[in-house]
Parts: structure tokens; sequence; C-alpha cells
């Protein structure tokens, strides 16, 4: 009886094997999100200075230069639509024209870029009061198109004209499920840019990371697919 090698076969298990582990290491990642965890969070809100807003004196949105460009006809705003939608496509300006983008503020799914928003998570007239008021017109710029931090990201129209300039004292997302991340967002934002809070904002930020879960995801993850 002639036996047949069996080291193709082992070299396929193998094989498959390998892959296998890299899908579950892709999902983990994807499920588990980089960013800080809930203790990591609380920890550099208290290093945040607390002080009372200061003055709206001299702020404009021109102050801080927004969608700047970022190369290849793209500007920022058309960066933070292609990293974050699913399926999108753009034309010869970086113009999306088709393409769906979630807003984890509502809870929504949004297929129309005419219903997106790029929204500031620190917004730049809050930013202003706290702390960017004695930044140069330069340093506003790199904070207004900040693509390091999870400054920028997509919301619906809806909901980030009913944020306005309010701190999460004021507003919160309607969609309770995002607030651990929302929070997280914010402080992570104001630790790196060096502004501070006041009393009633960090108490909200406070509140909103006690709806994490132990290892800093939220129930469900943020983004449904």
């Amino acid at each position: 009886m002639v036996r047949g090698n069996g080291r193709p076969l082992v070299l396929v298990v193998l094989a498959l094997l390998v892959l296998l582990l890299s899908v579950l290491l892709a999902v983990r990642v994807l499920v588990e999100e980089p960013t800080a965890r809930p203790d990591e969070a609380l920890a550099q809100l208290r290093e945040l200075p607390v002080r009372p807003p200061a003055s709206m004196r001299g702020y404009s949105r021109a102050r801080f230069p927004h969608w700047i460009d970022q190369g290849d006809q793209c500007d920022t705003r058309d960066v933070v639509l292609r990293r974050d939608g699913q399926g999108v496509r753009t034309d010869s300006r970086c113009e999306p024209v088709a393409g769906r983008w979630y807003s984890p503020y509502d809870d929504r799914w949004l297929t129309d870029d005419r219903d997106v928003d790029i929204d500031h998570v620190v917004p730049l007239a809050n930013a202003w009061r706290s702390g960017a008021n004695r930044w140069t017109d330069e340093q506003r710029e790199r904070f207004a198109n900040d693509l390091d931090r999870p400054e920028l990201i997509v919301s619906s129209a809806t909901s980030n004209r009913a944020k306005g300039d309010q701190s999460p004292d004021q507003w919160r997302p309607p969609n309770r499920a995002y607030w651990c991340e929302y929070a997280r967002d914010w402080i992570q934002v104001k630790h790196y840019w060096r502004l501070s809070v006041t009393e009633p904002e960090k108490r909200a930020l406070e509140e909103m990371l006690g709806t994490c879960e132990p290892t800093g995801t939220r129930p469900g993850g943020w983004r449904p697919e």
C-alpha cells in the first residue's frame, strides 16, 4: 500500500488556522476601540484645570480656519466623510457621490451627504472659552482640522445644530448608548489641547463616564453594521 504525502494537507490546515487567527484579531480590534478606558479618561479629566468660561469677546469662527486643503483636491471635511463612511465614492473634486454615514449622536444612518455634518466634538466656541482665546490663529487652525484626536466626527445635521456650542452639562447626545464614548472623546481632546472645564461640565462628564462598561467599551459597540 502506498501512503500519500500528507505534507500539503498539513500546510493547508496551518494556513487556515493563520487566516482564522487574523480574522479573530481584526474583530477584536473593531469591537474594542483603541481609546482610553473609563479609568484613564477619569484620570485625564481630573488633570484638566477647572475655571469659569472665558469671555467670548473677539470670537469668530474665522479665527479657527477649518476645512483646509488636505491634498488630492480634498479638504478636511472630505477626508472625514471618506474615513467615517461606508461605500463612499467621490467625484474628481473629492465630493461624495455615494455612500452612507452613521450619526452616533442620534443613532441614525444617512445616505445623503447633504444631511451629514462634520461636528467638532469640542465646539470651536467652547474651545475659545476654555483657553483657545489665548492661542495663535495657527494653533486654532490645527485644532479645527485635527484628524489625529477624536475631535471631528460625522453627525446628522439636525443633531449637530441642536448641540450648537454647548458643553455636556448643557447638551448630551439623544442616543444614551453613546454617552460613554462622547465623554471619553471630549476629555481626550481637552486633555491633549490643554483646555479647561467648568465645574458643571466636569460633573456631567463624570456622570457620563459612569455609563461605560468596565472594559471601556459600550454595550453593543457604538457603530452598528
